[in-house]
C-alpha cells in the first residue's frame, strides 16, 4: 500500500516493540513537582530539538500521573544517568510505586523553582513546558531548556537496548 491510500496497514505490537527496542537510546528521568509531590519517570524518550530556542521534547504517556503534574507545574526536570544508576532507573520505571516518598530511594537536589535533580547524573537540564502535542497513548512534551549542567567526573552512560540497562563508555 502506497503512503496516502486508504487505511494504514495493522502492524503487530508486540513485533513493534522489539523493532524499536534495537533503537539504543540514552536513560533519563524525568522529574516535576505539582500539588505538594514530586514526581519522577524513567524515560528513553527524551531527545534534543532545537538549537533557537534551545528545545528537547519527552514522550509522556497520558495515564501516568506523571503527564497531568507536568502540565500542572508547566517545568520540568531531566536527570541523564550514569551506568551506575541502574537501580535507580528501575525503580522509577516501577509502576505503582507509592508517590509520597518516591524521591527518598534517590539522592536528589531541588532547583530554586523546586523541581528535583538527581544527583551523581551526568547531566541535567530544567525545562519549562512550551508545547504539549497529542500523539496516540502518550503526549509529546516539549520543553524550553532553562538551565544546562554537566556532572562531575565523566562516567560511562546507562543505555536500554533490547529491553536490558546497559553501559556505554
Amino acid at each position: 500500500m502506497t503512503t496516502g491510500e486508504g487505511a494504514a496497514p495493522e502492524v503487530d505490537t508486540d513485533l513493534y516493540r522489539h523493532v524499536v527496542g534495537r533503537l539504543a537510546k540514552g536513560v533519563s528521568v524525568v522529574t516535576t513537582t505539582a500539588s505538594g509531590h514530586h514526581h519522577a519517570l524513567t524515560a528513553d524518550s527524551v531527545t534534543s530539538v532545537s538549537l533557537d530556542p534551545v528545545l528537547l521534547l519527552v514522550c509522556v504517556e497520558t495515564d501516568a500521573r506523571f503527564h497531568d503534574a507536568v502540565i500542572e507545574c508547566g517545568a520540568f526536570g531531566v536527570s541523564v544517568l550514569a551506568a551506575d544508576q541502574r537501580a535507580t532507573a528501575a525503580w522509577f520505571a516501577t509502576p505503582g510505586r507509592p508517590l509520597p516518598g518516591q524521591m527518598d530511594r534517590a539522592p536528589h537536589t531541588l532547583t530554586p523553582s523546586g523541581i528535583p535533580l538527581l544527583d551523581g547524573a551526568l547531566s541535567t537540564l530544567e525545562c519549562t513546558v512550551r508545547d504539549v502535542h497529542p500523539a496516540g497513548d502518550h503526549s509529546i512534551i516539549v520543553g524550553e531548556v532553562r538551565d544546562a549542567r554537566l556532572g562531575g567526573d565523566p562516567k560511562a552512560a546507562l543505555v536500554h537496548f533490547r529491553g536490558q540497562y546497559s553501559a556505554l563508555p
